[in-house]
Order: structure tokens, then C-alpha cells, then sequence
């Protein structure tokens, strides 16, 4: 399983997606071709996608179930729509969750005259066929629990100097946005992170100590992740 606290690179994702349609994707963890055993999941963590849409370039109506999914926009306008006929536009700044349960289809696009890119998170739901649910929070500043997964997501945005706590669960998940940041304490002290990089935390870990320093302006994404068989 390796260290209980590891630095994983965005460059190290496992590429996806439809380049010749305009979607580029890379995938953090163990996701359809790209089958890794040993990359499955953290915690109820079963994917993080980073999504790069051309104007114009979008996902086809598709569905989901029992999944909670968190997307988080890099840049850009995403455009969504589910089959209930609701359209949401969601800006940098903007969380939304879709909660699956059940079974969702839902369509998203970039329909902006520049690039888009996000982050979507995947989490595995706790209990099946829950009743789906659809959230957007405008300029998230406050903690956001999924109780649904057992999991809450917070954004910070340091100064450079500044520094972050690494999460403190059975289970955490570190994304830095953007900016540039090291860790200091813990399995792998002294390692410099870029934007697309991230920090996992396994179960078992002594958190105690361990932080993120901000070296420039940073915006980071941080996840505490129940144990998704406790």
C-alpha cells in the first residue's frame, strides 16, 4: 500500500477522455481502461477527474447512481443540464453536487467561447437508491458535508507562507487547484506541489504536525473521508 501520506502527481494521471471531440481527461485513480488494483480508491474516494473541455466540447446525456459527485470549476463556464430540465451555469468559485441515488442522467458541455476545466470527485454513496438530489453553492467559503459518503470538503486559499493542516479523518485528500505549495511533516516532508498534484492521506496516518505550505497564492481543495466500512 505504500506510505500513509504520499504526494501524487497531476502529470502521473491516467490519460482519458475524447481528444479528436475536445475532452481531455485525466484520471487520479483506477478508472475503465486504466485498471490498477492498487489505485482503486481512498476511503470512499473512487475517483477525482480532471476534465479539459474545448468550447463547443461536451459529455453526451449519460447516467450515474449511488455515486455523490462533487465538480469543482479550474476555469471557465460549465454547463449542466439533467433530465428534470434543469440548466445550471457553474463558475470558478461554484461547487456543485449531484447527487446520484437512484439513477441521474444529466448532460455537461462547455458552451463558453474559451476553454473549461474541472475537477469532478467522485464518492461512493453509504447506503443504494437514495433519492437524487441536485445542489449548486455560489462561492463556497464554508465547510460542505456530503453526509451521503461520509464525507466534508472545505476550500482554502492561502498566502504564500501560510500554511494548512492536512485533513484529519480516517482518510483525507488533499488537491491543490492551483499555485504552488510543500509539505512539511509526515511521510513526505520536504515535497513540493504544483497545480494538479495532491496528498493522500491513508487510514492509519499521524497527521499530527504534518501541513501544506503555501509558496505562492494557493487554492486548495481539502477532503476528510469516513472509513466507507466502519
Amino acid at each position: 500500500m505504500g506510505a500513509v501520506i504520499d504526494v501524487r502527481r497531476g502529470a502521473d494521471r491516467y490519460p482519458g477522455g475524447e481528444p479528436e471531440a475536445g475532452i481531455t481527461t485525466r484520471h487520479a485513480f483506477s478508472f475503465g481502461p486504466h485498471y490498477d488494483p492498487d489505485n482503486l480508491r481512498l476511503g470512499p474516494l473512487t475517483a477525482c477527474n480532471e476534465e479539459h473541455l474545448a468550447a463547443g466540447a461536451g459529455f453526451a446525456e449519460h447516467r450515474h447512481s449511488d455515486t455523490e459527485l462533487l465538480t469543482w470549476v479550474v476555469s471557465g463556464e460549465l454547463s449542466h443540464r439533467d433530465a428534470q430540465g434543469r440548466a445550471t451555469l457553474v463558475r470558478p468559485g461554484d461547487l456543485q453536487h449531484l447527487g446520484a441515488g437512484s439513477g441521474v442522467h444529466h448532460v455537461e458541455r462547455n458552451d463558453g467561447a474559451g476553454p473549461l476545466v474541472f475537477l469532478q470527485l467522485w464518492l461512493a454513496a453509504r447506503a443504494p437508491a437514495l433519492t437524487p438530489r441536485y445542489t449548486v453553492v455560489r462561492a463556497l467559503s464554508r465547510a460542505y458535508e456530503v453526509p451521503e459518503a461520509g464525507a466534508v470538503l472545505r476550500v482554502a486559499r492561502p498566502d504564500p507562507g501560510g500554511t494548512l493542516p492536512l485533513p484529519a479523518a480516517p482518510y483525507g485528500y488533499a488537491h491543490v487547484v492551483r499555485g504552488e505549495a510543500e509539505l512539511r511533516g509526515g511521510d513526505a516532508a520536504g515535497e513540493r506541489l504544483a497545480a494538479g498534484d495532491s496528498v493522500r492521506v491513508r487510514a492509519g496516518a499521524d497527521v499530527r504536525g504534518a501541513v501544506l505550505r503555501a509558496r505562492t497564492a494557493c487554492e486548495v481543495l481539502l477532503l476528510e473521508l469516513a472509513d466507507p466500512f466502519a
